[in-house]
C-alpha cells in the first residue's frame, strides 16, 4: 500500500519520492491517520476501506476550494487513490500545537464566509457540486435557491429519516420540517462556502502561529452553520468570536439550536445512544419556541 501511495505522490508532484516510514498518528472514529515520512518530507495520510474513495475525493475537492480562496489555511491535499482494499487521501503535514492565534482564526473564517461564490465557478445558490459526507453519513447537496427549503429537506429531514430507520423515536419528519420553516421564515442569508463540520477538533494553530481548519464537509450554505457548530463539543475560545465579529456580524443565536440539531442527529446516526435523547430535547425546545 505504501508503495502505491508513494508512487501516486511522485506522479502528482512530478518528483522522485522515496518511502522512509509510516506510523499511526491520530485519526478518529471514521478514518485511520498516519504520518508518512519520505525523502521530500512528511505527509498526513487518511486511510479507509475502498468504499471510502468517493468520500476522500469529495474531501479533497472541499480542501482545494477552501485553499483557492486564500482566506484561511487548510492542509493542502496532494492526491487520493485506492490500493487493494484501502482508499487513501494524502495531505501536506502541518505541525499543530501553537497558541495565541484564535482571534485571527475568527477573522480568517469570516473572510472565507464572505468570499464570492461566483469566483469559485459555482451558482449563487445553496448546495454543492457533488455529494459528500458528514462523518461517514451521506450529505446530499442539490443546488437549491432557497436556504430554508435546502436546510429543511436536505439537512434535517434527511438525517431524521435516517434516524428513524435506525430505530430512533422522534416526532414526525413533517412536524420537525415545519419547525425549520418557522425558525427560518424571515432569514435570507447570502450563500457562503462553509467548512460544514467545524467543531473544536477540526481546527487548530500551527507551531508558527497560523490558524488551520481541516476535515471539512464542505458545501455552500448559511455561514451561521459554522458558527453554531463551533459551540458544540467544548467550543472555541472567546477570542475566535471577537475576531470573527470584527469582520462579519456573529449572527442570531436563536438559530444555533436548529443548526446544531443536524449534527446531533448525525451523531445519533453514527453512534446512537444518548445523542437520540439530546436530539429530542433540542426538538422539544424548538417546538416550544416556534
Amino acid at each position: 500500500m505504501w508503495t502505491d501511495i508513494t508512487q501516486n505522490i511522485a506522479q502528482t508532484l512530478q518528483e522522485k519520492v522515496e518511502f522512509l516510514q509510516a506510523q499511526s498518528f491520530g485519526g478518529g472514529c471514521i478514518n485511520q491517520g498516519y504520518l508518512l515520512e519520505t525523502n521530500l518530507g512528511k505527509y498526513f495520510v487518511k486511510i479507509n476501506q475502498a468504499r471510502g474513495l468517493e468520500m476522500f475525493q469529495a474531501e479533497m475537492l472541499g480542501l482545494q476550494q477552501i485553499h483557492s480562496t486564500k482566506t484561511i489555511r487548510v492542509p493542502q491535499p496532494i492526491c487520493t487513490g485506492q490500493s487493494g482494499d484501502k482508499a487513501y487521501l494524502v495531505m501536506e503535514w502541518l505541525d499543530l500545537g501553537g497558541t495565541g492565534a484564535w482571534r485571527q482564526m475568527g477573522r480568517n473564517l469570516a473572510y472565507l464566509h464572505q468570499y464570492p461564490i461566483a469566483n469559485l465557478g459555482m451558482p449563487v445558490a445553496f448546495g454543492w457540486e457533488r455529494e459528500n459526507t458528514i462523518g461517514s453519513t451521506p450529505q446530499i447537496n442539490p443546488w437549491t435557491s432557497n436556504w430554508t427549503e435546502f436546510f429543511a429537506e436536505y439537512r434535517i429531514a434527511h438525517q431524521l429519516k435516517l434516524a428513524k430507520k435506525k430505530g430512533g423515536s422522534f416526532p414526525s419528519v413533517e412536524q420537525v420540517v415545519a419547525i425549520v420553516h418557522r425558525c427560518l421564515e424571515d432569514h435570507d442569508p447570502q450563500p457562503s462556502l462553509v467548512h460544514g463540520d467545524l467543531w473544536g477538533g477540526n481546527g487548530g494553530i500551527t507551531q508558527e502561529g497560523i490558524p488551520v481548519i481541516f476535515d471539512p464537509a464542505t458545501y455552500v450554505g448559511d455561514r451561521e452553520v459554522d458558527l453554531a457548530m463551533t459551540k458544540l463539543f467544548g467550543g472555541f475560545p472567546p477570542e475566535f468570536y471577537q475576531g470573527y465579529g470584527e469582520i462579519l456580524p456573529l449572527g442570531a443565536g436563536h438559530r444555533e439550536t436548529l443548526y446544531n440539531l443536524y449534527h446531533i442527529l448525525n451523531h445519533f446516526n453514527l453512534f446512537g445512544g444518548a445523542y437520540g435523547t439530546q436530539a429530542n430535547r433540542m426538538i422539544q425546545h424548538l417546538m416550544q419556541v416556534y
